[in-house]
């Protein structure tokens, strides 16, 4: 077993790329899920994209200890741009996609790596998500689709990988030519749809990272392009499987014009962005975050979208809204919250609005009393 303490004479088996701009609370969790990986044989590349904080100074204290860890900085940039700028250095057969907000299981790569070298055919491998908060305290499983036609199936609406638990071959993400920097947020589910044109995919069945969700993941301005992104990656994917030649080849941003030229309406996006904010308000709400929920909740509302709002996130919603009149000592405010969600969404959501609604008529009985 080699020294990780001493340089590198050799290129590593895995080159796990992380980039960080502005995560020093989490980034030293983030770093030792790696550091203490039981494959050890592996470069630890970590790119700072602009960080005001203490983030370099987090990832030059390990660096210290550790040579495996190759820091380079530059200046504020685009996600794919600082992502390709770990990526493409890497020297190991395998890159490791790694987010510094996230933490891996201690042996995430030995699982990930020996299912690669024992299925050649496999070019892009994840796996299963544990969500956990702010503290680090369990809170539900993510789950994704495990063989190549559910992959692919799945990649026909979303993204069938959890980005950060993701690990690719190196030469397959180099014949795709990386990420793309027209893609600003939604870089990821371009690269899928580009590689698994050229091979197969998987996830294996368990888990291998913890995903933590934090308040500052949510960026509601940025739901409308991210919905506008994945709708292009997805339009210019069906013309690449057409036998024509890729639209975006020499586009340099993802904007509302390239959207239409690609046939795509603005009922498209209207369903998209709703979809988005959706998924987002009910995240949040089984997170326990109740405030940002009720905001995307509210802003969801003023969209006021033509198809009507999905039932769920009324449901979400409204609990999200009954939560905070609860804990801010409105009671019967509270209760009326969570009979509307139990009306909007009674088979989904029935058992939080019941136990809501039994403790605030509790409450509401020991003040009559």
């Amino acid at each position: 077993m080699r020294n990780p303490g001493k340089m590198l004479m050799e290129k590593p088996l895995v080159s796990v790329a992380m980039v960080v701009c502005n995560v020093e609370r989490f980034l030293a969790e983030a770093i030792e899920s790696i550091l203490n990986q039981t494959l050890r044989d592996f470069e630890f590349i970590i790119v700072d994209f602009g960080s005001v904080d203490g983030s370099k100074s987090v990832v030059s204290r390990y660096q210290a200890k550790d040579s495996r860890i190759k820091l380079h900085v530059m200046p504020h940039c685009g996600l794919a741009e600082a992502r390709n700028a770990s990526c493409f250095p890497a020297q190991g057969s395998y890159i490791a996609i790694m987010d510094a907000d996230d933490f891996a299981f201690p042996d995430r790569l030995e699982r990930q790596v020996a299912h690669l070298e024992k299925h050649p055919e496999i070019a892009v491998l994840g796996g299963q998500l544990e969500t956990v908060d702010e503290s680090g305290r369990r809170l539900f499983p993510r789950t994704y689709p495990t063989s190549d036609r559910e992959i692919r199936d799945t990649l026909e609406g979303t993204s069938p990988f959890a980005d950060s638990a993701v690990v690719m071959r190196r030469q397959a993400f180099c014949a795709v030519e990386g990420y793309r920097k027209a893609f600003r947020h939604n870089i990821d589910y371009d690269l899928w749809l580009r590689l698994l044109e050229r091979y197969q995919g998987a996830n294996l069945p368990s888990p291998v990272m913890y995903y933590r969700v934090h308040t500052s993941q949510t960026s509601v301005s940025s739901f409308r392009q991210q919905a506008l992104e994945e709708l292009v990656a997805r339009a210019a994917a069906n013309i690449r499987r057409r036998g024509g030649p890729d639209p975006l080849w020499q586009v340099d941003e993802i904007t509302p014009h390239v959207a239409k030229e690609l046939g795509i309406t603005d009922a498209d996006l209207e369903r998209a962005v709703v979809a988005a904010h959706s998924g987002q308000i009910s995240v949040m709400w089984r997170t326990s975050h109740a405030p940002v929920a009720l905001q995307l909740f509210h802003e969801l509302l003023e969209l006021k979208p033509s198809q009507g709002i999905p039932r769920s996130a009324v449901a979400d919603g409204r609990l999200a809204e009954a939560t905070i009149h609860y804990r801010e000592g409105r009671p019967l405010q509270a209760l009326v919250s969570a009979g509307r969600a139990l009306w909007s969404r009674p088979a989904v959501v029935g058992r939080a609005p019941m136990r809501m609604l039994r403790r605030l008529a509790a409450r509401l009985k020991r003040k009559k009393l």
